[in-house]
């Protein structure tokens, strides 16, 4: 059997890694493998560097995980139940049969997205998706634009048009870790600006409707570490942490804070804001075994993911208080997040 060279992508060609800088002296590397974002380092007051995001030690790695380390997830990120848009009667490809997870197996994450753009502080990638792809419906055309602004933001816009009406949520599935030593990030301080969360089964599946999280192992209006109620309730112990969906008080105002992550000792946060109605939190809890930077492997709990996205299984749910996921011929999809690093 013949081996693909690491200088190779599975399609034959080279990795293309992007790298931008700004003028605080923050760097930060994406790949047009996935249209994936695989560093981000961060200058620290004492003349340190902190990378705040889980990756592997080189390009070929990524292809021997399935963590989707910062990689641009679509059509539909997070999963759909049974892989089928009830809407429409149609089976979309499974890959945690019966579902489907984060757009199936040949989803964006696993595909070469064309650069359309860069310049040194943004890059901007492409993918077209034909009919049937991966079982949805219609040709999609979507981009992803990164951008690194002066005060250490990272955001991230995604556009996306369709010929019929099909689901679409994009997302980005970078993990972090804003310590110096990338160990347990569940001692991390978390503040989440929601009131209710979203309970799945053990597939991941909703389980239940939208629950306050009030009195529950769920609430983190006020900052608290993910390790002081880990694995409290049955709503967590069904997939070994936290991997729930919460509905954002901000509704989809992207000038609004929706989550502060702090490093355990303090010396640096991350603020998200997004025009996305709700956050995945994803306490890494299956990342063992994962290809790591600087060492073999991740453990578990090693990252954290936030997500922006809408809730998991929304083609299915019409109901649910937040704007329809059905994009239409006509329209266009548009989202933003930005990830603020701060040093103290």
């Amino acid at each position: 059997m013949l081996t693909q060279p690491d200088s190779l992508a599975p399609d034959g060609q080279p990795w293309h890694i992007t790298t931008l800088r700004n003028a605080q002296g923050m760097v930060a590397t994406f790949m047009d493998w996935g249209a994936t974002w695989l560093s981000a380092r961060v200058p620290m007051p004492n003349g340190s560097v902190r990378e705040a995001l889980l990756g592997c030690e080189k390009p070929a790695d990524y292809l021997h995980q399935d963590a989707y380390l910062g990689a641009t997830v679509g059509r539909y990120a997070n999963r759909i139940a049974n892989a089928a848009l009830t809407r429409t009667g149609t089976q979309l490809a499974a890959n945690q049969p019966p579902h489907q997870l984060h757009g199936g197996p040949q989803g964006f994450s696993h595909r070469r997205w064309q650069i359309v753009s860069q310049a040194p502080q943004e890059v901007t990638y492409q993918i077209d998706s034909p009919d049937g792809d991966q079982g949805f419906p219609g040709n999609l055309i979507a981009t992803v634009h990164y951008r690194l602004e002066d005060d250490n933001t990272l955001s991230i816009a995604w556009q996306a048009t369709v010929d019929k009406p099909c689901p679409v949520n994009l997302t980005n599935h970078a993990y972090f870790n804003l310590d110096a030593v990338h160990g347990d990030a569940r001692q991390h301080q978390l503040q989440l600006m929601a009131q209710r969360y979203l309970p799945v089964d053990s597939a991941g599946i909703p389980a239940r409707d939208l629950t306050p999280v009030s009195g529950s192992s769920f609430d983190f209006r006020q900052p608290k570490t993910l390790a002081q109620d880990f694995l409290a309730d049955a709503d967590q112990q069904a997939v070994k942490g936290y991997d729930h969906a919460f509905l954002l008080d901000a509704a989809g105002d992207a000038s609004q804070t929706a989550a502060r992550l702090t490093s355990a000792d303090g010396k640096l946060q991350l603020t998200v804001e997004t025009s996305a109605p709700a956050l995945q939190l994803y306490s890494g809890n299956y990342l063992a075994g994962t290809p790591a930077r600087e060492r073999d492997a991740y453990q578990a709990f090693n990252g954290i993911a936030l997500e922006s996205e809408f809730l998991p299984d929304s083609p299915n749910h019409s109901d649910w208080p937040q704007p329809d996921c059905w994009l239409q011929p006509g329209q266009r999809y548009q989202c933003i997040t930005r990830y603020r690093f701060t040093a103290a």
